[in-house]
C-alpha cells in the first residue's frame, strides 16, 4: 500500500480509500464488515463516511454506515 503523509503531521494515510456509501442499503452489515476487514488487511486506513450515508438516503437506513463501522 502506498501512503501520503498529512501535511504538518506524522500521520500516513493510504492512497486508496474505502467507500462505505452502500453499506446498510445495497450491502448488508456482514458484507460491510467483510469489506472493512479486507481493506484493513491490505493496509487501507482511509475510510470515507458521510452524514447522509447510506445511499439512497432513507429514514429506515439513515446512519447505517456509521453503525456498521462502529
Amino acid at each position: 500500500m502506498r501512503y501520503t503523509k498529512l501535511p504538518g503531521t506524522s500521520i500516513d494515510v493510504s492512497k486508496i480509500c474505502l467507500g462505505t456509501m452502500t453499506w446498510g442499503e445495497q450491502n448488508t452489515e456482514a458484507e460491510g464488515h467483510a469489506q472493512l476487514d479486507y481493506a484493513i488487511e491490505q493496509g487501507v486506513n482511509f475510510i470515507d463516511t458521510a452524514e447522509l450515508y447510506s445511499v439512497p438516503a432513507r429514514a429506515e437506513t439513515y446512519g447505517s454506515t456509521e453503525r456498521i463501522i462502529g
